[in-house]
């Protein structure tokens, strides 16, 4: 039985993209030559989600120049998360490796996450040594986000580790068989588990432009990861219930007992005042709370596709010769894609 370290795996690297033509026109090349260097057989997915700019040209014109390259154009901006797992859906190598289009990423890393694999490790990701590149703010919001998702979860999602990581074929497989639509993909991937290493790295600066990815985009995702991968809101909401309730049940015996034995010469007005507002804005911030669950569920029951691909350019690997031997009703169980018009 032959070893990891005997093998020559095929390797697919997958980009997501929006608006990154400058970027992609100058880091791709180099990509490319540095996978080549790895493997015999490559393939790096771009996944252009609904990009303004020049995107399109760029990828044509390079597509034409690499047989390696693969473009995949959808229909409509649908967000990181869905270009993410369109890129995991197409990609067909021994080995998937996932990476940004702003060059923030070291391509020079690679080696040695594939030399992890080769160790035996399923699963390789990069984590942040720093976030220079973010406002103080953002760096203490980044660190209670990551205490609170991982509060009473038996699923840890790792600090600091984004997206950049190297990934086996048995865990690309497991993650396409996740179904949800609501994706929030760093959970994804500590959910399913398979032998994990982490690698240290420092961002590199920005290639060009500035990030598409503000303060606002990554309080949506995080609020869409803590409602997917935490039910801590609502254990909140049991708790401080229970402690309302005891608060005003103790509250209520002083008063009939103040009642009885002193009077009460003036009615709390204030006291009546203050605490309807206090009870009436807890129940508005519960039912709040409740309603991003349900509109979820809401979301999940639709069951619409989590992208939709309006154009392809380039072939890209061929199916694992596992999978190719598969017939297609066990593909379609093992491996469930949305529906994808090209």
């Amino acid at each position: 039985m032959l070893t990891r370290s005997s093998l020559h795996p095929s390797l697919s690297c997958v980009i997501p993209a929006f608006n990154e033509a400058i970027n992609l026109a100058t880091l791709l090349p180099e990509f490319l030559a540095t996978l080549k260097q790895l493997s015999s057989q490559v393939e790096l997915i771009v996944v252009d989600d609904g990009s303004r700019d020049n995107t399109l040209h760029v990828m044509q014109r390079l597509c034409q120049n690499h047989p390696e390259l693969v473009y995949l154009k959808l229909s409509r901006n649908f967000g990181k998360e869905p270009a993410l797992t369109a890129g995991i859906e197409a990609a067909h190598g021994d080995v998937v490796l996932l990476m940004d289009a702003d060059g923030q990423h070291p391509i020079s890393l690679v080696p040695a996450m594939l030399a992890q694999w080769r160790n035996g490790a399923d699963v390789v990701y990069a984590v942040r040594k720093t976030r220079h590149d973010q406002s103080g703010l953002q760096i203490k919001l980044t660190g209670w986000f990551y205490k609170l998702v991982n509060m009473g979860n038996r699923v840890k999602i790792p600090a600091n580790a984004g997206d950049f990581r190297l990934m086996d074929r048995k865990v690309v497989t497991a993650l396409n068989r996740l179904p949800e639509r609501n994706r929030f993909m760093k959970g994804l991937y500590a959910w399913v588990g398979f032998n994990s290493t982490a690698i240290d790295y420092e961002p590199l600066p920005r290639a060009d432009g500035h990030s598409n990815f503000g303060l606002l985009g990554s309080l949506s995702l995080a609020f869409t990861g803590i409602l997917a991968f935490s039910i801590a809101p609502l254990r909140a909401l049991t708790v401080s219930g229970f402690v309302l309730s005891m608060l005003a049940l103790s509250y209520g015996l002083w008063v009939v007992g103040e009642y009885f034995i002193t009077g009460i010469a003036v009615p709390g007005y204030a006291t009546i005042v203050v605490g309807m507002m206090f009870f009436s804005g807890i129940q508005l911030l519960s039912i709040g709370i409740l309603a991003e669950y349900v509109g979820r569920i809401y979301e999940e029951v639709k069951q619409r596709p989590n992208y939709l691909v309006s154009q392809r350019v380039g072939a890209g690997l061929a199916l694992p010769a596992l999978e190719a031997m598969l017939p297609e009703a066990a593909l379609t169980d093992a491996a469930p894609s949305p529906v994808r018009p090209v």
